[in-house]
């Protein structure tokens, strides 16, 4: 099968590395993404169900009025990616009324037309949660019809929820297999990305996502694969994970001209006992239990 773009533009999206990834996917009855994002995983995947999870409600909402509503969603969200729509000005407009709309329909067409239409295609929010990406210039704007109806049509299998991460991964069910994308690891401390939304992921989140990773695995017989930046500090907290490097093509600078290929991680947990000594495997998993009881302890 050839492989299906989304429907949004994301940065980070998963689709150049689909067939990587899909490579060391464990097989499982119901594939889990607690970090869906656009969900180029989800698309190119022949599990029974999904359960695609997000901190951002403003996209699971989006997704569910595309599961739901495919007709009216495109119907209505086709009349505003026209010229007359494609302006800074009318732009602003539309990003103004979707910060102030509590309708969830109304606000999930005018999602998509921000996220096609503003810089990057950037999920960004300010402190008081509102979207905040500025216009893009595009000459025209594609509208993903396609797209949004093989969306439409796979999500019948699947269960789309606002849900913090934690609480995904500890409601997995045996027989499922967990793919997390989480937001990645700055490749250097001058390249970190504002987070895509108000919740901020720290490095205490990325430790206790490794944790909960490896606790599931061993104790539940549950797989689960990360992704993120290949560099000393995510070796460091996959070092129980067998690691599959891959390469990718990043933009590393403002320049876009500006293309390399860097290295991520592929982490997969799948319950094998992992190579270190005995007596550092101790000490980094008593460390990590104590991150996560305070992660934990931080967040009740």
């Amino acid at each position: 099968m050839k492989k299906k773009r989304a429907f949004l533009k994301w940065a980070g999206g998963k689709y150049p590395l689909v067939e990587d990834i899909k490579r060391h996917l464990p097989q499982g009855d119901c594939l889990i993404e607690p970090f869906v994002g656009a969900g180029s995983v989800f698309l190119n995947t022949s599990y029974d169900s999904y359960v695609l999870a997000d901190i951002n409600s403003d996209l699971i909402n989006l997704y569910n009025t595309v599961k739901y509503r495919t007709d009216f969603f495109i119907d209505e969200a086709q009349r505003i990616f026209t010229p007359e729509f494609n302006t800074s000005e009318q732009y602003y407009l539309m990003r103004e009324a979707f910060n102030k709309s509590t309708d969830t329909e109304k606000r999930s067409i005018l999602f998509l037309y921000l996220n096609r239409h503003c810089y990057n295609g950037l999920c960004r929010y300010n402190s008081r949660g509102e979207f905040n990406v500025p216009f893009g210039r595009y000459k025209k704007p594609y509208f993903p019809k396609d797209e949004l109806l093989w969306f439409a049509e796979k999500s019948q299998n699947a269960i789309m929820v606002t849900q913090h991460y934690n609480e995904t991964l500890l409601n997995a069910k045996e027989g499922s297999v967990i793919y997390c994308d989480p937001p990645y690891a700055p490749l250097s401390e001058t390249a970190n990305f504002t987070a895509y939304h108000t919740n901020s992921f720290n490095t205490q989140d990325q430790q206790n996502l490794a944790f909960l990773a490896r606790k599931l695995s061993s104790e539940s017989k549950i797989p689960v694969l990360i992704s993120n930046h290949d560099t000393p500090l995510t070796r460091e907290w996959y070092h129980q994970a067998q690691l599959h490097i891959v390469k990718v093509r990043r933009t590393i600078s403002r320049n876009i001209l500006n293309r390399a290929k860097v290295n991520e991680i592929l982490a997969l947990y799948a319950g094998e006992l992992n190579t270190l000594s005995p007596s550092k495997t101790d000490v980094l998993a008593t460390q990590d239990l104590a991150l996560s009881t305070q992660w934990l302890t931080d967040n009740d």
